[in-house]
């Protein structure tokens, strides 16, 4: 019997990973060289250091996991289990041969073994709570409400089962290792196996060296099949994750290690930013077909895992609308890897992606907030949209008329652009318009806003803000009729066109006002739309124009704390707060709104789904203009939210949000008045007469 096993056992064991081993390097050279030829994108090399560290810290520390606590710190455990047992692998490679291997100067070294075992039982228990969580979810969460809805379920129960399975053998082995040893009572060489030590010494000698060595086949057997699975599986992100997800958050968008939110990228074409003016015959724009796919985007396509951690919070799937971003990331790793024609579609009637699909996006950014990998979700919608106006002119008919408003007059709206200061009409206290270069004597610049010009509950809010930092003594002036809109609308629903078009009018007018201030921190410029915020503060910034954006809960928060105004009445009603998308996850200004109300006495009651897990409202990404007529309304999904507070009143930091949740509050015939922040604020500083 000894010796079938010593000839048989080895031979399999070390036949099966010279065939692992071969597949693994054919088919990682494969897909390096699919990454390879997908489109060049230069810009994530720069600060290496800074990429590497934060790149670290993420992974190592599971800083993104933990937003699903249990699920983060079982996960932690698990990996740090892939990395540490791969000493055991070494030694069942050594025990098919000689049941008395261990591994030189380490093998018996107390510290190790303790380590060794200690490790194993905690990957075991992290195992076994993933596999509890995953079969919970799926049992308490039925169909679509479901994270794990439309992942590949046997991939996962496959990796589980390996998991286990190593973890059976690496305890198999330990206690049949202890009972070759001389031990006849507890020992810190075998610390958590010494229960399994005692069962296997009632065993004779021969019993013990076969044992050894048949579960030492089986584990190299077990492990090996597990590469043999996913080197025929390149679309298998739950186990490839494992490896890519390092170079995956490593080549994220942001070298500081912030989100893939705030601006959008640049449009690249062959690795090159596509000059408007003068475009190439031969540019890319945007992302039409596979061959269209940068080098990042397959790399983000392959980490997928299938968690459904973006799917969970997404706006669009709770409203039962087709877009899902995992599964839309899914479909284009699908498409990307299978053996399709370059110029095959990846929108539209019988591709991919649905047009349904695409334009369901609000870009809140929930979806590359909560991935544990950093796919970078809004990037790739945006880019297909590009395509989709630019090259196909395909998109919703509302935005149609949204373009040409904001191409002849210059906001979404189409109202006239003389128009434009009309609010200040409308204000008991001077206000300074600027026709040329802003003063020496003037602070801040006051960005109105497209909203906030035209739209009357969004004039409540400028009228609010210009009479609080006129009450505060903030010397500031305004554009009036100079002011055209950002670019936001155009940019986040794909036209890149006009985008450039809107964003060039403003530089040249923002460099005419701060011709005498070229240092950064002197262009001050204040805004009551968070939309505004990111696109001047961090798109322009491609286009080489930097300045200092203040958001006006930021300035107000300030001069509050300043002494410079001075909450005098306290209101007695109840309140809670909405976070807009575009000033939480996309810049993360939580604080100040919070700060700034709690300075008025107003206890805030939060909503269950707050700060970096707020729920849209429904008018981010161009989605202002579109009707929704797909599922149920992202507004009333939040505005029900917001009711079942029991609060008198909901106070909102952005014009889109307020017009959504006033619109949600009225279809609902509900009493709750629907306020901006300043105008809280404004009403406290107020002497009550």
């Amino acid at each position: 019997m000894s010796y079938w096993l010593n000839l048989i056992l080895p031979t399999i064991s070390y036949g099966v990973t010279i065939v692992a081993l071969f597949l693994v390097v054919v088919n990682g050279k494969k897909l390096l060289a699919i990454y390879r030829a997908g489109q060049p994108d230069p810009t994530r090399k720069d600060k290496r250091g800074s990429r590497l560290s934060h790149m670290l810290g993420e992974i190592l520390g599971h800083t993104k996991m933990l937003n699903f606590t249990a699920t983060g710190i079982a996960h932690w455990v698990v990996m740090v289990g892939f990395v540490t047992l791969f000493g055991t692998l070494l030694t069942a490679y050594g025990q098919v041969l000689d049941p008395y291997f261990t591994l030189p100067l380490i093998g018996h070294f107390i510290p190790y073994e303790y380590f060794t075992e200690l490790i194993a039982l905690l990957t075991g228990l992290g195992i076994l709570g993933l596999i509890f969580i995953r079969q919970y979810t799926r049992i308490a969460q039925k169909g679509k409400r479901s994270r794990f809805f439309g992942s590949g379920s046997w991939k996962a129960y496959y990796v589980e089962a390996t998991i286990v399975a190593i973890v059976i053998c690496v305890s198999l082995l330990r206690g049949l290792e202890g009972a070759l040893s001389n031990d006849t009572s507890w020992s810190w060489h075998y610390p958590f196996s010494w229960r399994i030590v005692l069962l296997f010494k009632q065993l004779s000698l021969d019993s013990i060296l076969n044992s050894i060595r048949i579960v030492a086949a089986i584990k190299i057997v077990v492990s090996m099949l597990w590469f043999i699975v996913i080197a025929l599986n390149l679309t298998m992100g739950v186990a490839w994750h494992r490896f890519l997800a390092f170079f995956n958050v490593y080549y994220r968008r942001h070298s500081d290690g912030t989100n893939s939110l705030g601006e959008l990228p640049e449009m690249l074409s062959h690795g090159r930013p596509i000059d408007f003016d003068d475009p190439s015959e031969d540019d890319v724009f945007g992302l039409g077909t596979r061959a269209d796919i940068s080098w990042k985007g397959l790399l983000d396509m392959t980490s997928c895992t299938e968690c459904g951690r973006c799917q969970s919070q997404c706006p669009a799937w709770h409203t039962d609308k087709p877009l899902s971003p995992k599964l839309l990331i899914m479909a284009m790793r699908d498409h990307a890897m299978a053996k399709v024609v370059e110029t095959e579609s990846l929108v539209g009637e019988s591709a991919p992606i649905s047009l349904d699909v695409l334009w369901s996006c609000t870009t809140c950014g929930a979806c590359v907030n909560e991935c544990p990998v950093d796919i970078e979700h809004i990037d790739h919608i945006v880019n297909m949209r590009r395509f989709q106006v630019l090259v196909e002119s395909e998109f919703p008919s509302e935005l149609g008329g949204t373009f040409r408003n904001l191409e002849n007059s210059g906001n979404p709206w189409g109202a006239n652009r003389s128009d434009r200061d009309g609010w200040i009409a409308e204000c008991d206290f001077p206000i300074r318009i600027i026709e040329g270069e802003l003063p020496e004597d003037v602070d801040y610049l006051f960005w109105v806003g497209c909203a906030g010009a035209f739209e009357e509950r969004a004039k409540k809010t400028t009228k609010a803000v210009a009479e609080l930092l006129y009450m505060a003594g903030v010397k500031f002036a305004v554009l009036g009729k100079r002011e055209t809109c950002t670019g936001d609308p155009a940019r986040r629903a794909g036209n890149e066109f006009l985008y450039q078009i809107l964003a060039k009018e403003n530089i040249e007018t923002f460099n005419e006002v701060f011709a005498s201030r070229p240092e950064k921190g002197k262009k001050k410029i204040v805004v009551t739309c968070p939309h505004c915020f990111t696109t001047i503060g961090r798109d322009y910034a491609q286009s080489g124009f930097e300045l200092e954006m203040v958001h006006h809960t930021q300035l107000l928060n300030q001069l509050v704390r300043d002494g410079k105004l001075t909450p005098v009445s306290k209101s007695t009603k109840t309140l809670t707060y909405h976070d807009p998308c575009y000033l939480g996850r996309h810049n993360q200004i939580y604080a100040p709104p919070r700060e700034l109300l709690g300075a008025t006495g107003i206890e805030i009651t939060e909503m269950p789904r707050n700060q970096e897990r707020s729920f849209c409202c429904g008018g981010g990404g161009g989605r202002m203009w579109m009707e929704e007529k797909l599922g149920t309304r992202i507004n009333m999904n939040r505005v029900d939210e917001a009711l079942a507070t029991g609060v008198e009143e909901v106070a909102v930091a952005c014009p889109f949000c307020r017009v959504m949740v006033s619109d949600g509050v009225t279809a609902r015939e509900s009493s709750v008045e629907v306020l901006d922040v300043a105008q809280v604020l404004l009403r406290s500083v107020k002497p009550l007469i």
